[in-house]
């Protein structure tokens, strides 16, 4: 497959000397999927935890209990501690936190699990950088696979936008 979106990101984080680590929950690895999809990929991609249940963005992200008790598992507050949490914890030595970038993805793709206040198609992506923390919200129409597919679509095209403005600085 080929992935012009991914290779362009992974063309601004080898030039940025950055790196990348991705928390994946609704997508179930295919934003990891995309990004390894790039020969030379593992120059800069680190890697990236599905973290689908509660207890694993608890237990491999450090997703605090009471954030999922009181905001759910697709919240803005969520999405940030899974982004925060994957930069941390998969930072090998040897690499600045200000060298890494954590980019997470929660959502309800559906068909089920939606309710009047987060209907399925509701999805947040976070990214977690040294200069700040995002996130956003978006609420997809598809089936399954199309929710899980705009998904990280629009998580490689978030990154590359914050890769544009920011290598290009540097």
């Amino acid at each position: 497959m080929d992935d012009v979106l991914s290779a362009q990101v992974g063309s601004l984080l080898r030039r940025g000397g950055l790196y990348l680590a991705v928390a994946e929950s609704c997508t179930g690895g295919l934003l990891g999927h995309r990004l390894t999809n790039v020969p030379g990929s593992s120059d800069y991609f680190l890697g990236g935890v599905i973290a689908y249940a509660d207890s694993t963005k608890q237990a491999l992200l450090g997703v605090k209990a009471e954030t999922l008790l009181r905001f759910g598992a697709v919240s803005r507050e969520t999405v940030l501690e899974m982004a925060r949490g994957v930069r941390e914890r998969l930072r090998p030595s040897g690499i600045a936190m200000t060298q890494l970038i954590g980019l997470a993805i929660s959502g309800i793709a559906g068909p089920g699990g939606g309710t009047p206040d987060k209907p399925v198609g509701l999805t947040w992506i976070a990214l977690s950088t040294a200069d700040g923390e995002w996130a956003w919200s978006y609420r997809w129409e598809g089936d399954r696979l199309h929710n899980k597919a705009s998904s990280a679509e629009q998580a490689l095209r978030l990154l590359l936008n914050y890769l544009e403005e920011h290598v290009s600085a540097c």
